[in-house]
């Protein structure tokens, strides 16, 4: 008996009550996630268990994934680095720069409306918008 494994199963799931921010912010990670630490007071630290891992040109890309959980919530906040060396984790989405996945709790629209216009006010940051997760072709490429 042969099992397979469900990815549209896998991926409904996994983006469940998710929101999705797109960023153009084109700084390092590591200074982005202090920023956004230092401004919004989150403590956004690089998680090696789930960055993603891809394999082209016989060649394997790491993409690196922060992680900061939210206190007293099951909310969890994941930062994405959508490219590294002329490959992208969201090929539909070149021009982004970062992927924020907000996961774990219902993310009410102003509440996010607010995450949006605060880090909209950063210094090098040009762009920030919500993405519509079901239009993301290749969405599983997010999932750890």
């Amino acid at each position: 008996m042969k099992l397979k494994l469900d990815i549209e199963d896998l991926t409904a799931g996994f983006f469940e009550e998710v929101r999705l921010l797109g960023i153009v912010a084109p700084m390092k990670d590591y200074q982005f996630c202090w920023t956004l630490n230092n401004r919004l007071r989150f403590r956004f630290r690089n998680n090696n268990d789930i960055e993603i891992q891809f394999r082209k040109k016989n060649r394997t890309y790491f993409f690196a994934i922060y992680q900061y959980d939210e206190p007293n919530s099951s909310l969890t906040h994941y930062l994405y680095k959508n490219h590294i060396d002329g490959e992208y984790l969201l090929q539909e989405f070149k021009h982004l720069d970062y992927l924020w996945l907000l996961k774990g709790d219902l993310v009410e629209d102003e509440q996010l409306q607010s995450l949006v216009n605060s880090v909209r006010g950063f210094n090098g940051v040009q762009l920030v918008t919500e993405l519509a997760v079901e239009k993301i072709k290749s969405k599983g490429n997010l999932i750890f």
